[in-house]
Formats: C-alpha cells, structure tokens, sequence
C-alpha cells in the first residue's frame, strides 16, 4: 500500500504493486537522464500534454527507485505494466505532482 501524503504511488510491475517516490536521489538520477532540458523542463512538458514515452520511463524508473526498486530501465522494458501506458503516464505525472506540491497541497 502507498502513501500519498509521503509523495509515494502505486505502480504495478507484472501483477505486483510496488511503491514510487521521487525522493531527492530519485530526481537526481532522473535529472542526469533526462537527454534534453531540466525537471521544469519536464514538468513543463507533462502539463502541457507533450511529454514523451521516454519522458514517462525516467519518471517510473527515477520513482521505482526512489521506492527502494532495485531495477534498471532495461528492466523495466521486460515487464508488463498494470494499466499499460495510459497508466504509465497518469502515474508518471502523479510523480511529479506529489514531489514539488507543499504540505497540504492536493
């Protein structure tokens, strides 16, 4: 079970729920992915609707790992994800809603 009030999601990995976080080395390790831009870049991108499968991919990495997730993005590409893509990227922008919202912010 997450905690959103820890920032955390939910993100299923062949029919096993798994906590997400973007914790401080978590948006480190998405930061140095990231191929263009910074995380407002990203940000930026996800709240205009432009952001990118490999966009989405960092993010669920950068969370899976922030969750204590031990995996690669290599891994990552082998497994199924619940809800497919659509879930992928609704999970994605969660992620980076719960990291840069104040307390008791929705």
């Amino acid at each position: 079970m997450t905690n959103p009030w820890a920032g955390e999601v939910a993100v299923v990995l062949d029919g096993r729920p798994h906590a997400a976080k973007l914790t401080l080395g978590a948006l480190a390790e998405l930061e140095a992915a990231l191929e263009t831009g910074s995380l407002l870049d990203l940000v930026e991108r996800f709240e205009a609707g432009r952001f990118s499968s490999r966009d989405v991919l960092a993010l669920i990495v950068a969370g899976l790992r922030g969750g204590g997730w031990q995996g690669t993005a290599a891994d990552l590409l082998r497994v199924e994800i619940g809800g497919g893509p659509v879930e992928a990227a609704r999970a994605a922008a969660e992620l980076l809603a719960r990291a840069f919202a104040l307390p008791g912010e929705g």
